[in-house]
């Protein structure tokens, strides 16, 4: 069931890409011109220039991903710290493995907030959860999120003995069910959660419905900023923070309907 989940919801966020959109409407203007409908033609064709002109300029992105981003405070007081959890996102697997070297995404945040936590808290554990959630990988990733995060945080310092790592998750709900399975927290301790800002109230839902009680949200990664500092042509930017919003907001409604 977790498997069918998991394809169900890779292909709709690919329907819903904003950059599929402008596939689809190349593809009806393409074919509206060798059907010689030069009328259709011109509307499909003045509509996706205009849409991407407009997509351009202005971070309509930000409409959708900003308000998931204010969910939780920054930088949170903090005080005892029993545990850190990081999700995985922040690295690129096969460019890390290739190169032999840690290569960050950008979520890569979520390793340096991560590091700068244990250092704070030299007592706490932290625990790295990851696999993958790539479609290539169903039958098993050859490296795992975890394996590469965990040579990572060695180079950083870290005792080996601190760390839990978890690399058999896909998503978040197996994040959150096989990291609670790993470090099987007592009720008084406390465990922080690193994650991306965008991401982070799904991931406190799904670490709750899983069974974590206590977890104090640590957001990083923070994809927007003010509007009007974002006007200005930048449609590389602005296609991906659509399209992050775009996917969050489905997977949000995903999780709610299926209980995640």
């Amino acid at each position: 069931m977790d498997t069918v989940f998991l394809l169900i919801s890779k292909l709709i966020s690919t329907l819903l890409r904003p950059d599929m959109w402008i596939v689809i409407a190349l593809a009806n203007l393409v074919l509206a011109l060798i059907k010689r409908r030069q009328r259709l033609a011109l509307w499909v064709g003045g509509l996706t220039l205009f849409g991407l002109v407009t997509l351009g300029i202005l971070p309509l992105g930000n409409v959708l991903l900003q308000p998931i981003e204010l969910t939780y405070p920054v930088n949170p007081p903090l005080s005892q710290v029993d545990g850190i959890i990081v999700l995985g996102g922040g690295e690129n697997i096969r460019a890390s493995t290739y190169w032999g070297q840690m290569q960050f995404n950008e979520g890569g945040d979520r390793f340096a907030a991560s590091v700068a936590l244990a250092q704070r808290f030299s007592d706490a554990q932290l625990l790295f959860t990851g696999g993958s959630g790539a479609l290539r990988d169903l039958a098993g990733a050859a490296v795992s999120e975890a394996s590469v995060a965990e040579s990572f945080f060695l180079s950083q310092g870290i005792d080996r003995d601190r760390l839990l790592l978890e690399g058999l998750s896909r998503n978040t709900a197996e994040n959150a069910r096989l990291s609670l399975a790993l470090a099987n927290p007592s009720a008084d301790e406390t465990w922080v959660l690193v994650t991306s800002a965008f991401h982070m109230p799904r991931a406190i839902r799904s670490f709750e419905v899983a069974g974590w009680g206590g977890l104090i949200a640590w957001p990083v990664d923070y994809r927007t900023s003010k509007f009007t500092d974002g006007i200005g042509w930048d449609l590389t930017r602005n296609l991906k923070v659509l399209n992050t919003g775009i996917r969050e907001q489905v997977a949000q409604l995903s999780y709610r309907l299926t209980g995640r």
